[in-house]
């Protein structure tokens, strides 16, 4: 059913890249969410008034705010559609983070208004409450759209790889639960006249609050801005070095302003036996190959290495194998030779977030590691760190 509609409602379903389709499914994501959301607030508002149960009605409100999340998406995927403007020269596709941002809050504020009416249930426990199939049924009807909401922005949110959606099916999920709970107030209420609504209520009021916690993370790490996962990076490695001119790649940097807007740099290194002209082309054609396959903007910094002289990559190699006995993940690149009473190695060293060394002590283990090859060697290091986590 959710092929059948995103087909239907969504033209190029398939190409999740193109901004335009990525709209769709968020714009189709909202609509669903805000029809059926409002059915289930109505729908929970009758039964409330017909049972006079509290925490019926309680929850019919909890949907009007999910209806409200479910605008929040819609307008956030509209605002990301934005084309770029002066104040935002790189577009606004960032705008899908925050309604993400957004609904985690919806979701944290539900879990906490919970906690906070649960707890005042179980100390001051309200009167037993009516009993009534009718609003039975809602609600088990009500955790079964819901929990097909929670699918269908599950898929759409794996399609297009957006956190907006993700959060918005872990919002369906725990309504779900919360649905569930009532559920059990009144049939535990029914059958042995024990009222434990605001001790169901706290448990669930946790797992919501958890939760919200866990997709507030979600969407605030790439407004902080996040590495690109390890699968991109290979894709772009693999991508510029189809180029048989370009030798190696280094110091590789994604800039995120929203899926399908980014900005890629990076190091590329070639012959300096090629021309000027001979290099410039290579790098555009390059630069022109990752916009295409990634929709990006892409900048290339050309680096000159000696790549005949055999001696020099060899040594290049022999201290590289050596700086990682300190860490298998050290890399180093811009290696160059200058000979004179010393002999100074020129590089640079690109350590990993994670090496928890600090700089400094890393630069003396190196040094050692160094002259242990030659002593009259002398390592003139510069230590940066993986942007993109690796390379």
């Amino acid at each position: 059913m959710i092929r059948a509609l995103t087909r239907l409602f969504i033209k190029n379903c398939d190409d999740t890249e193109n901004p335009e389709v990525r709209a769709a499914y968020g714009n189709l994501s909202g609509i669903i969410g805000i029809i059926l959301n409002l059915c289930l607030f109505l729908a929970k508002l009758g039964a409330g008034i017909i049972s006079a149960s509290v925490s019926v009605i309680a929850d019919a409100l909890n949907n009007l705010s999910d209806a409200g999340s479910s605008v929040v998406t819609f307008i956030g995927f509209k605002l990301a559609r934005k084309p770029a403007d002066r104040e935002h020269p790189f577009g606004h596709g960032r705008y899908e983070y925050v309604a993400g941002l957004g609904i985690s809050v919806v979701i944290f504020l539900v879990g906490f208004e919970l906690i906070m009416n649960s707890v005042h249930k179980i100390f001051s426990p309200d009167a037993k409450t009516e009993f009534s199939f009718v609003s039975l049924a809602i609600l088990i009807a009500s955790v079964c759209v819901k929990m097909w909401m929670y699918f269908f922005n599950k898929v759409l949110s794996r399609k297009i790889n957006s956190q907006a959606l993700n959060a918005a099916s872990l919002d369906s999920l725990t309504d779900c639960a919360a649905t569930t709970v009532v559920i059990l107030g009144l049939i535990i209420s029914h059958i042995w006249s024990i009222n434990i609504d605001g001790y169901l209520g706290v448990a669930v009021a946790v797992f919501i609050i958890f939760t919200g916690v866990n997709t507030m993370k979600d969407s605030i790490s790439p407004l902080l801005g996040n590495p690109p996962d390890e699968d991109m990076v290979s894709e772009i490695r693999e991508t510029v070095l189809a180029d048989e001119k370009i030798i190696g790649v280094h110091d590789l940097i994604v800039h995120d302003y929203g899926v399908g807007r980014c900005i890629i740099s990076l190091h590329a290194e070639l012959s300096d036996k090629l021309t000027l002209t001979e290099a410039h082309d290579v790098i555009d054609r390059t630069e022109k190959l990752l916009e295409q396959k990634f929709r990006c903007m892409a900048t290339l910094h050309l680096d000159p290495i000696a790549a005949d002289d055999m001696e020099l990559m060899a040594l290049k190699n022999l201290v590289a194998d050596k700086l990682c006995e300190i860490d298998n993940k050290f890399s180093i690149h811009d290696f160059r030779v200058v000979k004179g009473e010393k002999t100074k190695l020129i590089f640079d060293l690109a350590v990993p977030y994670d090496c928890k060394i600090p700089n400094d002590k890393i630069r003396v283990l190196a040094t050692e590691k160094i002259k242990y090859l030659n002593k009259d060697y002398e390592p003139i290091i510069q230590i940066e760190n993986l942007y993109s986590g690796c390379l």
